[in-house]
């Protein structure tokens, strides 16, 4: 049996996909004649293709290619330049945390949660050192507490968990859901917020290095506080043009290493990378974040500021590529979808207040026996 598709959205799946023709001939061998309307796919076929593209089969009955934007504001660019297309990646992203994040409001005004009064509180008008200084305070993340973490990257799960007591949700993943074949591309977005009273929401694409993920909790959280959803994609070493990204990354470089200490300790005689180096372990951040500070002050040059910013940042790729990937299942699920979301949606599906269907297509599982092991799991770490 063969369905009749129009020719361009099968085009347009293939283009949505980001797949080359080439890439699916083996495949799909008819794709070209499918494409000019020479040929229709079969069922079977049409199912394997939606697939492949990501979409679901019904799509493929629509007369015309629907207009996909983004659900939140987009401010992330190349260069100076808006991105004008998300990828299927970024869009089912979004699309799974917002539904998470739906749920979990839900569950907060079942049990009787107050609103959160720093979510939406300041402008970009506000002081930059003072709402820094507010957001240290409120999550218990100053210098002295990052002393008690061995390393930055014992600092960022500080900093996750000290973010989810106060109620924030921080869901931090590289791949699509629990898809590892979909990896998440760090160029095209670093993370994202959902800005809500009851339940903030703070994505972090992990596919980008341990060093930047720091940076963008620390932006996020200055969006929370803005009160100002959207999708980032920059980095430390940037001043945006949008002036939300740019009052968004001033605060978070104020909010991981104040300007004014800074200023005292800072050694100006010393050589570039030791002292890089001495300060990212004071201040339980990367090199990139001290590097960022060091010309904030004027210290360095741009030329010398954006050479040694490279070298770093190839640097440390390099460190994490050599880490590699993976890890338990059951400790980083809670990584993924946060600790504080996947206690609550398990209790509630144990209590009967939540469909086990439910509770597995937002957790990413298909298995029972993999459900009460999670459960076995957060509560022997309650």
């Amino acid at each position: 049996m063969r369905i009749n598709v129009a020719p361009k959205m099968l085009y347009w799946a293939r283009q949505r996909a980001m797949l080359d023709i080439h890439t699916l001939i083996n495949r799909f061998p008819k794709i070209n004649d499918w494409e000019q309307g020479k040929a229709q796919p079969t069922l079977k076929q049409l199912e394997a293709f939606a697939k492949t593209t990501h979409l679901p089969l019904g799509i493929f009955f629509l007369p015309e290619p629907p207009q996909e934007q983004l659900p939140i504001p987009d401010f992330r660019t190349i260069g100076s330049i808006p991105y004008d297309q998300p990828s299927p990646d970024l869009l089912e992203t979004v699309y799974l945390c917002q539904q998470r994040q739906e749920w979990y409001s839900d569950y907060t005004k079942i049990h009787r949660a107050t609103q959160l009064n720093f979510v939406g509180s300041v402008t970009v008008d506000a002081d930059i050192t003072r709402v820094a200084a507010d957001i240290r305070q409120t999550m218990h993340f100053d210098i002295e507490q990052r002393g008690q973490a061995r390393t930055w990257t014992e600092a960022l799960r500080l900093f996750v968990n000290q973010v989810e007591k106060q109620g924030i949700l921080v869901m931090a993943s590289g791949v699509v859901g629990s898809n590892n074949k979909r990896k998440l591309d760090p160029e095209e977005f670093r993370g994202f917020v959902l800005v809500d009273k009851l339940s903030p929401l703070i994505f972090i694409n992990t596919s980008d290095t341990k060093a930047a993920q720091m940076f963008t909790l620390a932006h996020e959280m200055a969006h929370i506080w803005l009160g100002a959803s959207g999708v980032s994609n920059m980095l430390a070493a940037e001043k945006p043009k949008k002036q939300v990204e740019r009052w968004c990354n001033q605060v978070a470089a104020e909010l991981l290493v104040p300007l004014d200490d800074f200023r005292n300790t800072y050694v100006a005689n010393e050589d570039l990378q030791t002292e890089m180096e001495r300060l990212a372990r004071r201040y339980k951040v990367s090199t990139l974040v001290v590097l960022r500070r060091i010309f904030d002050l004027g210290a360095i040059s741009r030329e010398i500021f954006w050479e040694a910013w490279d070298a770093e940042l190839d640097r440390l790729k390099k460190i994490d590529r050599s880490r590699g990937d993976g890890g338990n299942f059951y400790r980083t699920l809670g990584v993924r979808v946060s600790k504080r979301f996947a206690s609550a949606l398990v209790g509630s599906t144990l209590e009967g207040q939540t469909l086990f269907r439910d509770a597995f297509q937002m957790l990413g599982i298909k298995k029972s026996k993999t459900f009460y092991e999670i459960a076995k799991k957060l509560g022997a770490e309650r």
